[in-house]
């Protein structure tokens, strides 16, 4: 298109022109190649007011820093944190937030508080990884149960937290009650190798009033393998208002409750194994005094 010595005096018709062709999609480029407008000055009040299309806009290597300067900045941080956070420049950090409003200046007590909170949170994780190396170092010392350990283990373990006769109370039930889930997946392995049926046995979810009832059903049906129908009645402990639980939580799921059907004769013989044991433990201990191990 070629114009006149008055080539702009049509400015308005010159406007439409140039902003149809921006809603086009084409560039600044391309619209002064188009209309054969060479002055930079006139082609900005022609597309004054209208955006670029998506296309030309070129991303900005910094526009994550620049996102995380601000939310950094709208949480308090000082130029110097965000800096060494960020790696980036002052000069940077002050163009991207120069609009937030400045963090209150906090009191020498608070930041040295802050800095102490800090500090610590940094030596819980130390320990936390130094916890879980010990763990897992000893896991590994385990290693394979032989059928003989994981018999007595499992006597000392019910006999630890399973119920037990009284003289003043006959009760000779294999009963077994806990809330960890490796101490269950253990004891029904002694159970099985007992030769203990799986259909003798029940089970009951005891939980706390405020926890998530349902949700405990569903995951010690689980891990037993049985289907939730199959869960005896639950007990329901009440609240005392006088004392503050801990054991709250999503991985509160009170505790399960195993019975053994027809149980007395296999109590009698677990009494008797554990008695077995601590003389066993007796004789060791009298043989380490003489000198004779």
């Amino acid at each position: 298109m070629a114009h006149s010595r008055g080539k702009y005096a049509d400015f308005e018709g010159l406007r439409q022109q140039a902003l149809a062709l921006r809603r086009e999609g084409l560039s600044r480029r391309q619209i002064r190649d188009r209309l054969h407008i060479h002055n930079n000055d006139i082609l900005n009040r022609l597309l004054q007011g209208e955006p670029p299309p998506a296309w030309t806009k070129r991303p900005n290597a910094k526009d994550d820093l620049r996102a995380k300067a601000r939310e950094l900045r709208l949480q308090g941080w000082t130029y110097d944190q965000i800096q060494v956070e960020l790696g980036c420049s002052k000069s940077s950090i002050s163009l991207w937030v120069r609009d937030l409003p400045k963090p209150e200046r906090r009191d020498p007590t608070e930041q040295a508080k802050l800095a102490a909170r800090k500090r610590w949170e940094h030596e819980l994780a130390v320990r936390d990884e130094e916890r879980q190396r010990t763990k897992t170092a000893a896991a590994r010392e385990i290693g394979n149960m032989t059928a003989r350990e994981l018999f007595t283990a499992g006597v000392a373990l019910y006999w630890a937290e399973g119920s037990k006769d009284k003289p003043y109370a006959r009760r000779e039930n294999v009963l077994f009650v806990n809330s960890d889930p490796g101490v269950i997946r253990l004891y029904l392995a002694w159970l099985d190798l007992l030769g203990v049926e799986r259909e003798r046995l029940s089970y009951r979810v005891m939980i706390h009033v405020t926890g998530d009832v349902q949700g405990a059903k569903r995951f010690w049906a689980d891990l037993v393998g049985i289907d939730v129908s199959a869960l005896q009645k639950t007990t329901i402990k009440k609240h005392n208002p006088k004392t503050i639980r801990k054991n709250v939580g999503e991985n509160y799921r009170g505790c399960l409750v195993i019975r053994v059907s027809q149980g007395a004769e296999l109590y009698r013989r677990i009494e008797g194994w554990w008695t077995g044991m601590v003389d066993a433990a007796t004789g060791i201990t009298a043989a380490l005094s003489s000198g004779k191990v």
